[in-house]
């Protein structure tokens, strides 16, 4: 089986990415598992895709190894997109996930329901030795709520309710959610390009 390295430590989203990179002989390595020297790569672009790509090329060219990196999070509409590419760190660089959700709720408590709509976006981008480069998005529309709900998930889920659904995503099974959600929807574009590329 072959390696890839992700430029994540985080072990829920490795989890997911594997789940799919599983089934071409793939095996999902952590970088710091690796080896990698613990450098912070600058994600400092204006889209998921050019942070997505930052990370991956960036842990590549440490390695020299095929690695895998996910950028994501959510836009709200009636914030003109925002947080977007600054979800992790809405509530400044020393936030946290209940930092982030509070500043969110302050800014759209009077907005109607109708109106706090949404959506997440995953990007992952798969970068090889070669300069090969795979890269696949993945959304999930839905609104915006007041109240936190749900033990599940991690950062915005408690707040967010996907289209056709009356729970969060906290709320939700995970396993149940991988089915849905932007993560989800990108690792399936992914698994089509591996497919086609293996067929090559």
């Amino acid at each position: 089986m072959s390696r890839i390295i992700a430029a994540s430590k985080n072990k829920h989203k490795i989890k997911e990415i594997e789940a799919i990179t599983s089934q071409f002989g793939m095996e999902v390595i952590p970088r710091d598992e690796a080896g990698v020297p613990d450098v912070e790569i600058q994600e400092d672009g204006e889209t998921f895709e050019e942070n997505s790509y930052k990370k991956a090329y960036g842990i590549m060219k440490l390695c020299n190894e095929i690695t895998i990196a996910d950028d994501s999070g959510l836009e709200v509409d009636c914030l003109n997109g925002a947080p977007g590419v600054y979800s992790a760190r809405f509530a400044g660089e020393d936030g946290n996930d209940q930092a982030n959700n509070d500043k969110l709720k302050a800014l759209i408590k009077d907005v109607p329901y109708e109106k706090r709509t949404g959506r997440f976006v995953s990007v992952i981008t798969m970068v090889y030795p070669d300069g090969e480069t795979l890269t696949a998005r993945g959304e999930v529309e839905g609104h915006i709520v007041l109240e936190e709900k749900g033990p599940n998930g991690f950062g915005y889920d408690p707040l967010f309710v996907p289209l056709g659904y009356d729970i969060t995503f906290g709320e939700f099974d995970p396993e149940e959610k991988n089915k849905i959600s932007h993560r989800g929807n990108a690792l399936q574009a992914l698994k089509k390009q591996l497919q086609a590329r293996a067929m090559k």
